[in-house]
């Protein structure tokens, strides 16, 4: 009788526990006190007249633009949601019906749940708002901006679980979510709405608190539950989102728009041609070659002219940046110099990129056409052979796209005890982009263009007309075989003017820039004040890739 007795009495405590603590909840829930006075306040106070004390316990909730002088009141765009809120509240939980969906279908016909679905679902009348917004001054292309968002809302959301014979619905009520986030709209494309891609994150761990009803009662009422349940999903919320943990949020196809940087050089040795075809009457042709990239903007190459021969060797190199190794095509043009008169046209042919494997060397003889129509009929007629050497150097940081994991860890020893010497010394490719200017005022016309020295090469954008604040985002690139460690790159902003007569060209201010810390960095994008200008500022973006 004693075990017996003690057995009973441990499951008559265990029982009785259980049970307190189900009647404790339900009377804790549905019985509210009714000696409550509750003491009238006023509905507002002048700030002055508020007390230390109360004043501090207010700071946490007074909007940012209250206590950042450099965050701006956006009352307007708070109006904009206020109107806007009952299509955007349809539209978002559409968004969040459809993409619950197929996560509720994975769970029907497990742990005996025959059905999830939602009974209400209404995010409510009451829309988020701005508490202030600042947006920050950037040198790249891209619009960045922090604001304060909180979110009182009284959302109607409604689950319902069948889970055996049983009914089970679930009310999410008196939702409020409070955090500061910065978002990035970057870069910017010309294609509408001007950037590709939105990038968020939390600059604060955000605060959320919520009611969640279940059976008619609300669970979060428990003692204890509801912090726990608030500090979990905060901690989850802030360890997928809080920087420098970002959302990216494409808007257009990487494609679109999208300015396609060098990702190497491709060399290429013209060698020799043979039996071409002879223009000339009295003699034999004049042949020579131009070369380019499909796409590029940049003027063709061109190797030199041999004089009254059909099967001229020219063994010149020439190096061509490679912004699409995959879609890009070597053009081959062969002409016959002519002194007077357009030049007679000899043959062409086109190499596709993609046929290279990096850093080999490839041995080509290409038949030459008149053109690469397949119905051309001149095609039939024999026009000769060019031949030449062809390779694709990728620059250092991109190796890695276009080597296989085995070749890229072959060569990761040398080009780790190598890199900093070669990106000092190396060969490589200068890329200079002359993005706007600001305050240029010529004393007798401004229609400013920049010019642009390295090495004794000069370089030169479009002129903008009228105007002391042009835009030209123009890039220049200029090959290298050494790293321009103790080279200044000059850059002068000129004016000139649109018609003959005196003082035609004025020069608005200039700008000497020491290479080295670009070689170093691999990149500067600065703005700097022009030395003979009295508020001229340039706007430069300088890389430099290492072969």
């Amino acid at each position: 009788m004693g075990i017996l007795g003690s057995l009973l009495g441990i499951l008559g405590f265990g029982v009785g526990i259980s049970i307190g603590l189900i009647v404790g909840y339900f009377l804790f829930i549905y019985f509210e006190p009714t000696d409550v006075k509750l003491q009238d306040y006023p509905e507002s106070t002048a700030f002055d007249e508020i007390e230390p004390n109360t004043l501090v316990d207010l700071l946490p909730e007074l909007p940012l633009w209250v206590m950042n002088p450099d965050y701006e009141r956006v009352n307007w765009f708070n109006d904009f949601i206020a109107n806007m809120w009952p299509y955007l509240d349809k539209a978002i939980c559409g968004i969040i019906k459809s993409t619950s969906e197929p996560i509720f279908a994975e769970y029907i016909g497990k742990y005996q749940i025959k059905s999830i679905e939602f009974e209400q679902l209404t995010l409510g009348t009451i829309p988020p708002r701005l508490h202030g917004m600042k947006v920050y001054d950037s040198n790249e292309k891209e619009l960045v901006f922090e604001f304060a968002v909180r979110w009182a809302g009284n959302p109607n959301i409604v689950v319902a679980l069948k889970l055996l014979s049983l009914n089970i619905s679930a009310q999410l009520i008196d939702f409020q979510v409070a955090s500061t986030a910065r978002a990035t709209l970057k870069p910017f494309v010309p294609t509408f709405p001007c950037f590709s891609n939105i990038v968020v994150s939390l600059t604060k761990k955000p605060e959320v608190d919520f009611g969640l009803k279940v059976i008619g009662g609300d669970l979060m009422a428990i003692p204890g539950l509801h912090h726990f349940v608030q500090e979990t999903i905060s901690k989850q919320v802030a360890r997928l989102y809080l920087w420098p943990q970002t959302l990216d949020i494409p808007i257009l196809d990487s494609s679109i728009g999208a300015v396609k940087k060098p990702v190497g050089i491709l060399h290429v040795k013209v060698l020799r041609a043979q039996k071409l075809l002879n223009m000339d009457f009295l003699s034999k042709s004049d042949p020579y070659v131009k070369l380019s990239l499909g796409g590029d903007m940049l003027p063709a190459k061109k190797t030199t002219v041999k004089m009254n021969s059909l099967d001229p060797v020219w063994d010149e190199d020439f190096k061509l940046t490679v912004k699409d190794p995959e879609a890009q095509v070597l053009q081959l043009h062969l002409y016959d110099w002519e002194k007077i008169g357009a030049h007679d046209k000899l043959g062409m042919q086109v190499v596709p990129l993609k046929l290279l494997k990096p850093y080999e060397k490839k041995e080509l003889t290409l038949d030459l056409v008149n053109s690469l129509n397949p119905n051309d009929p001149q095609n039939k007629k024999p026009r000769g052979q060019l031949m030449l050497e062809m390779s694709f150097i990728p620059f250092q940081e991109d190796s890695v796209k276009f080597s296989g994991p085995l070749s890229f860890h072959e060569r990761k020893e040398s080009i780790s005890s190598l890199s900093d010497d070669i990106s000092l010394r190396g060969a490589g490719l200068l890329l200079v982009t002359v993005i706007a200017a600001e305050d240029v005022e010529g004393k007798n016309h401004t229609n400013p263009y920049a010019v642009v020295v390295l090495r004794g090469e000069k370089k030169k954008t479009k002129a903008r007309n009228k105007t002391w604040n042009p835009k030209w985002d123009e890039e220049f690139q200029f090959m290298l075989e050494e790293a321009p460690l103790k080279d200044l790159i000059h850059i002068e902003v000129k004016s000139k003017k649109r018609r003959f007569g005196f003082r035609s060209k004025e020069v608005l201010g200039y700008v000497d820039i020491q290479l080295k810390d670009v070689i170093y960095n691999g990149r500067i994008n600065e703005k700097y004040h022009l030395i003979n200008s009295k508020d001229g500022i340039l706007h430069v973006d300088i890389r430099w890739k290492v072969i």
